[in-house]
């Protein structure tokens, strides 16, 4: 099967970019093994621990990462300069994830059959 590449570059409950790119993830789960999903520029916000969506009214989709692990989806890659340029750190996210470089994402992305953004 080919890979698929799923990329989160929005931030969240500013638009359902988050929750439909979390929603594809998930039901791809049934179809391929082999995915991986990426987080760069405002997409890290997507994992920020203590989130607070109801204060602007949005749905709490953001812990439905957390479910990533239980659907053996464990290749979750965050731009390292994305969360420089923003004073985060790993230890910020919700979910454990593999900090790479931007030359780094660009290879994994090169080696996927599909792509989608989000």
């Amino acid at each position: 099967m080919n890979r698929i590449g799923f990329v989160f570059q929005s931030s969240p409950h500013s638009t359902t970019k988050g929750r439909e790119g979390l929603d594809a993830i998930l039901a791809a789960s049934a179809y391929s093994e082999d995915i991986q999903i990426f987080f760069i520029g405002d997409g890290v916000f997507q994992l920020l621990k203590n989130q607070q969506p109801e204060a602007v009214l949005s749905r709490d989709y953001i812990a439905g990462f957390k479910m990533l692990s239980f659907y053996d989806l464990e290749e979750v890659f965050v731009c390292q300069t994305a969360l420089s340029n923003r004073g985060l750190k790993a230890n910020h996210l919700l979910i454990d994830v593999d900090v790479i470089e931007n030359q780094q994402i660009n290879e994994k992305l090169s080696q996927c059959a599909q792509v989608m953004v989000f």
